[in-house]
């Protein structure tokens, strides 16, 4: 016997053994149980809200120290707060696996998993590509899978499609197909992952109607849009808007320096007009899985249909550059105290890529303190937020944070303010350092500075 039930916008006939029946009625009811693969920064705080909502979570990572960590409740994401994941540890709807057969018990599974660049800076699409195998093995009639990775156009139809098919099943008639870009701001107070927009798009209707269905009981906001590749574009030109624009702001930085201006002062004067312009600031560097990283992602795609993306590869190509300027300014200030880089103690003040988190992706401060290192400096960290840097996916660093302290401070021939952590005492670093070079303007609206402060 057939039914007939709106599906988001779309009114759909199917019978009821037909799988995107069986399914709706589930997402619906909150009975479905939800597979999330990969429970790093993106997938960990979505199976939270997931299970807020009122679904059974599974929760897939090839990390067998966070399966255990979960097990304990223990969140190895400090940022987040013990309590997420002690949540999640005391109820009976979660579980964390390292057996990717047990996502063959999810209705739905959600692929949260790195996109990085290659050695070229072209995609590298083979974590990606890995869980969809993995995936596959276990694909079975009436599941859902959403890519949340951010990519460039075409990604979930062109790649992720074709190897799930490998099963024999067929795309909206048997399993089903999505994508919603992750949209977190590690460290943002005020928002969750529950609280953010999302955007999901299908490579068929039926798969963006179920998609809809379930991000629509999860989040406070959902917006459909029409294709797949609608919605893999959009989180590129949201994460481009940002890279380009504080391409922008870095390049000013560097050409008002040579002509003796403030940038911060600039850019404080600018925002008086309260229309046309939305102020973005400098630093040492763009971190993060995502704005160093997507414009790249969107050139290489421009590349393969004809095209060029001039405008967004010079971003990525002055953002890339900052680190390198931060240390020929911090040279320049060694040598106006008649000391060169070499030989000299450097203090990297904060490593995180971003103010109060433990997120290292990405970070210009590890290609600071490389390069300083290779130019003979004796460099030491502190971060409260990360205790010990040891091998990075470009990198191969291995130091412990040092205690901040004023002996410490004066041991140093330079400060250098890489992130601007709230926990840090700026007021004991101006009154202890003899010369601090700040990335990030935190030492302006400090009392007692007696340092000599040079922005970079």
């Amino acid at each position: 016997m057939a039914n007939t039930t709106r599906a988001g916008d779309v009114l759909t006939t199917m019978t009821a053994s037909d799988p995107a029946t069986v399914l709706r009625e589930r997402l619906d009811a909150r009975t479905a149980t939800i597979g999330i693969v990969g429970l790093g920064y993106v997938g960990l705080p979505l199976a939270r809200a997931v299970h807020d909502a009122g679904f059974g979570v599974v929760g897939f990572d090839t990390d067998e120290t966070k399966i255990d960590l979960l097990g304990r409740g223990e969140n190895y994401l400090r940022h987040l707060g013990q309590e997420l994941t002690q949540g999640l540890a005391e109820s009976d709807r979660f579980s964390a696996t390292a057996d990717p057969g047990d996502l063959a018990e999810a209705d739905a599974v959600l692929l949260c998993v790195p996109t990085p660049l290659g050695a070229h800076r072209d995609p590298d699409l083979s974590y990606v590509v890995n869980s969809a195998r993995m995936i596959a093995k276990v694909l079975r009639r009436g599941q859902l899978v959403v890519l949340e990775s951010t990519t460039y156009p075409g990604t979930t139809r062109d790649v992720v499609l074709p190897i799930l098919a490998e099963s024999g099943l067929r795309c909206g008639t048997d399993f089903f197909l999505a994508y919603s870009p992750e949209r977190e701001d590690p460290g943002r107070e005020g928002v969750t992952t529950a609280t953010i927009p999302k955007l999901v798009g299908g490579v068929d209707e039926i798969s963006g109607d179920l998609a809809m269905a379930l991000y629509e009981s999860v989040v406070t906001e959902a917006h459909r849009v029409n294709t797949a590749e609608i919605a893999e574009a959009a989180k590129l030109l949201e994460n481009i808007y940002r890279a380009v624009n504080i391409a922008m702001v870095n390049e000013m930085k560097t050409l008002l320096d040579e002509m003796g201006l403030d940038v911060w002062e600039v850019i404080e004067a600018a925002s008086t007009k309260p229309f046309g312009f939305q102020p973005f600031y400098p630093g040492p560097g763009l971190g993060g899985h995502c704005i160093p990283i997507d414009p790249f992602y969107l050139a290489w795609k421009a590349r393969e249909v004809g095209r060029s993306a001039k405008f967004i590869e010079l971003a990525g190509e002055i953002n890339s550059r900052m680190p390198e300027y931060v240390i020929g300014r911090l040279g320049s200030a060694l040598n106006e105290e008649q000391k060169s880089l070499r030989g000299s103690r450097i203090l990297v003040l904060g490593v995180a890529y971003k103010p109060d988190v433990d997120d290292m992706r990405e970070s210009p401060a590890a290609e600071i303190i490389e390069r300083l290192s290779d130019e003979g400096a004796i460099v030491c960290y502190h971060d409260p937020h990360v205790e010990r840097l040891s091998h990075m996916r470009h990198y191969d660093l291995d130091l412990s944070s040092t205690p901040l302290t004023e002996e410490t401070i004066r041991g140093q021939d330079c400060v250098v303010i890489v992130t601007n952590h709230t926990a840090i005492d700026y007021g004991l670093i101006g009154r202890a350092a003899s010369l601090i070079v700040d990335t990030r303007n935190a030492m302006t609206s400090v009392d007692g500075v007696t340092a000599r402060v040079v922005k970079a």
